[in-house]
């Protein structure tokens, strides 16, 4: 009898244990945070909503409140004495407050984006589990904490490149779930490219009809070789209004991009007579850059352009469009304007001498003509860093990715600047040296600490510094063709990026973030999103061990 009692009270004590909150592990860190002994417990506890807070900050709750009850088994219920999202006007555009005091948490913003990334903090203060889909045995607890946030950046951008391989809407919503939960709030969907155009334009059937497929692809770097499989796919308007919805759900606007007047064989092989020869043209099945591009001089080209852009527009409510205007030459001589009679109409028609430059002035005028065009929609552009080449117009935002220069000078003229520099924001590039052991790749080293190292602010002329609306990392996918390969290249480098774009510089600190990420591993493996090992030394997706330091050695002087 003695026995079951002391069973029994055993029992009842590790019913009653208050649970223990974990330790605080937020990527990106909040710019404030104050913890105290103590813990809030939130299983089944009430939950209340300002009436005050629009539909969608309520909807932005509603999930968070449904990824609790479904990972604590506890239903909440209506009322007070536990979550209090409250609006808070008072609050910055993307601030939120955290007040978790023992019987209750207190959650402040002015807008949904506040109230995403409230959520998402509270998320990754709480045992991963939380990020599944079934119920986990956990402490269900939060520290008790003050945490007063908010980002450093505007512009915290990710890019996708659905056009040398295809992904489809699914794995893009997975893409932009993992955005949210470490709070970037642009989408950069690169949508044409000489492989391949994935945006339905009714106008212009042709496009996905031709465009969308590929006879093949080259096999890794052996250029002359063909697979022989017929590639490709795109999205229809409906698609990408889904996109749109999910991502504005989720305080994350998507920039669209149609790359122009070079990136264009796709549209070229749809329409052949947008090009300056007539073509035939094909849509190419290798990697590069093709030096076919539109004919500058023929009016057809603009009335395409146009026609694009305002099935575009209908789609993307998003106050930028990206026009892409990157590597339009190819580092060819001559080019194809060179000796296309429309273009070198065109030439003489604006006053633009013959020469080396030539050809940029002609840009400019593309780049002019798109711009007046959606500027008179209430649209702004935003091109690659080749866009300064010549004169640019006013009013138009640079996108830095040939290393940090071509920011650095946008700034200095006055122009707004979105910072992607190669050396730290491709994410394409290979995350160990150990290429053997890597899945096949374009080329380049991009380690996680390198990544994070990045300040977009070195190299500024003073007084510019205002001008850097933020920075975006990029994912080509030449040789990235399935969605775990896609996320292997992702993370944790976009954790990395994440404290780049929402920290302030002086509360960067790799130790603490590089601690943190086993608890962003957890995440990432409730969610079933793959990542790679390599900060672990575990290398390629089979995480194989890493070499020793001497094997290293060896191996890289023999490679």
């Amino acid at each position: 009898m003695k026995r079951i009692l002391l069973i029994l009270t055993l029992a009842g004590l590790a019913a009653c244990a208050k649970p223990q909150p974990q330790e605080f592990h937020v990527i990106p860190m909040p710019a404030n945070v104050t913890i105290t002994e103590g813990s809030f417990c939130v299983k089944g506890v009430a939950v209340a909503v300002d009436p005050a807070m629009d539909e969608a900050s309520q909807k932005a709750v509603g999930r968070f409140v449904s990824a609790l009850e479904t990972a604590t088994g506890s239903k909440t219920k209506a009322g007070k004495g536990g979550f209090e999202f409250v609006l808070n006007p008072e609050l910055a555009a993307e601030q939120y407050i955290i007040d978790i005091q023992p019987k209750a948490a207190r959650v402040e913003a002015s807008t949904l984006n506040g109230f995403v990334y409230a959520c998402e903090t509270l998320k990754q203060m709480l045992p991963a589990a939380i990020y599944g889909s079934e119920k986990a045995q956990a402490d269900w607890a939060l520290p008790l904490a003050h945490i007063d946030d908010q980002p450093r950046f505007a512009y915290r951008g990710m890019h996708l490149d659905p056009c040398r391989h295809f992904f489809s809407i699914e794995e893009t919503k997975r893409y932009l779930d993992v955005m949210t939960a470490y709070k970037l709030n642009r989408f950069h969907w690169h949508l044409t490219e000489d492989q391949g155009w994935r945006m339905e334009v009714k106008k212009y059937p042709k496009l996905t009809e031709i465009g969308a497929w590929r006879n093949g692809t080259v096999i890794k770097m052996d250029w002359d070789s063909n697979d022989g499989i017929r590639y490709g796919g795109f999205y229809t308007q409906d698609e990408m209004k889904e996109i749109v919805d999910y991502a504005a759900e989720r305080g994350i606007i998507v920039i669209p991009e149609i790359d122009l007047p070079g990136h264009m064989v796709a549209a070229l092989a749809a329409y052949p007579e947008l090009g300056c020869t007539g073509g035939p043209y094909e849509v190419w099945t290798r990697w590069g850059v093709s030096n076919d591009i539109l004919c500058a001089g023929n009016e057809k080209v603009y009335t395409f352009l146009e026609d694009v852009l305002t099935e575009l527009m209908d789609i993307f409510p998003s106050e930028y469009i990206h026009i892409g205007g990157d590597e339009c030459f190819n580092n060819v001589d001559p080019v194809p304007w060179d000796s296309c009679p429309k273009c070198g109409a065109r030439m003489k028609e604006l006053g633009i001498k013959k020469g080396p430059d030539a050809k940029h002035y002609l840009q400019n005028y593309v780049t002019a003509r798109v711009q007046d065009f959606l500027n008179a929609h209430g649209r702004k552009i935003i091109g690659w860093d080749e866009v300064l080449e010549g004169n640019l117009a006013e009013g138009a935002t640079v996108m830095s990715w040939r290393g940090t220069r071509g920011g650095i000078k946008a700034a200095s003229k006055g122009f707004d600047v979105v910072m992607t520099p190669t050396d730290y924001c491709y994410f394409d590039y290979y995350q160990s040296r150990e290429r053997d052991k890597e899945p096949f790749g374009i080329g380049g080293h991009l380690p996680l600490e390198k990544v994070y190292g990045y300040e977009p602010f070195d190299g500024m002329v003073a007084g510019s510094e205002s001008h850097i609306l933020g920075v975006q990392a990029n994912l080509w996918t030449e040789y990235i063709a399935t969605p775990e390969h896609l996320e292997y290249m992702l993370l944790p480098r976009m954790c990395a990026l994440s404290e780049i774009q929402w920290c302030r510089a002086d509360l960067k600190d790799y130790e603490r973030f590089n601690a943190s990420l086993d608890h962003t591993f957890e995440i990432l493996d409730a969610m079933g999103v793959n990542y790679s090992l390599d900060c672990r030394g575990l290398i390629g997706l089979d995480r194989e061990p890493a070499r020793s330091e001497e094997e290293l050695a060896e191996y890289m002087k023999n490679r």
